[in-house]
């Protein structure tokens, strides 16, 4: 997530800049006036991105504090002015990540009428984290596990709103919960799962997909990635700016530990450079063919 301020005034080739290798990729922006949420629109598309998307649900302070996140669930008409300037301004599509509420607000009113709002100025998909977000008392961390899970809520949602794209977010920890909610809706998305242990999406294809594809392993996931690192490297990118989001793709493997140590505590020193990786990989290699 970036700000529509940091997208229009900043350094955008570090703030959003991205490989071809990504695509389908969406950039979500942060921010709560029409004109300003456009023209960061505008740059995200020129960009290459394929969708943007509005944060209408993180609840730290310091969104907070620039008037945008959860407490938009307050405020749909201005949500929905600037889905309208951006489906202006754009052709790629405009989405909403939203709560299903927040504080004490009552959650079916709140979300049913917050949704039907942004819908009429032309938005058609909605993600929603089907919890509520307390403004004040918990920590963003807290907000992602304290506030009940009210998935039957955003069904509800989904069946009384056919017209929309409904997916559902929050709580979803396995590829095996993520088919069962598909059953209900028209996608599922995984955030603090996905990033903690990584080597399930090397299964997502194969398992719900049945796209016929041979699952991907860690160790082939790497080999992919390599590439990426050499050339990100060769730019003079700092190589554990890339490797710290790695920490977890061996998880409930044997080597899982060596490898978190090896890429922690050699990936952040000057010159490190593949032989790093090359290290983590042996550690691990050396105790999962052991």
């Amino acid at each position: 997530m970036v700000t529509a301020d940091a997208v229009i005034h900043g350094d955008r080739e570090r703030l959003i800049g991205f490989s071809a290798v990504e695509h389908p990729v969406v950039l979500q922006l942060g921010g709560n006036e029409p004109d300003k949420m456009a023209e960061a629109a505008r740059v995200a598309e020129a960009f290459g991105y394929d969708e943007v998307n509005i944060n209408c649900g993180c609840p730290s302070d310091r969104v907070q504090s620039g008037a945008f996140g959860a407490c938009l669930m307050r405020e749909p008409k201005t949500v929905a002015a600037c889905v309208s300037a951006m489906r202006a301004a754009v052709s790629i599509p405009v989405t909403v990540k939203c709560r299903i509420a927040i504080d004490e607000d009552p959650p079916r009113e709140t979300l049913f009428n917050f949704v039907d709002v942004v819908a009429d100025a032309g938005c058609d998909v909605f993600t929603v984290h089907a919890r509520k977000a307390w403004l004040k008392g918990l920590s963003p961390k807290e907000n992602r596990e304290i506030p009940p899970l009210d998935y039957e809520l955003v069904k509800t949602l989904k069946v009384e709103r056919p017209d929309l794209q409904i997916i559902l977010n929050g709580g979803i920890k396995t590829l095996e919960e993520s088919a069962a909610h598909l059953e209900d809706f028209h996608g599922v998305m995984l955030g603090r799962a996905a990033y903690q242990t990584p080597a399930l999406l090397g299964q997502v294809d194969a398992q719900l997909f049945g796209e016929g594809a041979a699952p991907i392993s860690p160790f082939e996931a790497v080999a992919a990635y390599r590439p990426y690192l050499e050339a990100r490297l060769a730019e003079g990118v700092r190589l554990s700016s890339m490797t710290r989001h790695m920490l977890g793709l061996f998880n409930g493997m044997p080597g899982a530990r060596l490898w978190r140590r090896v890429l922690s505590e050699q990936g952040p020193k000057p010159g490190a450079g593949i032989h790093v990786l090359d290290e983590a990989l042996d550690a691990v290699a050396s105790r999962v063919l052991a």
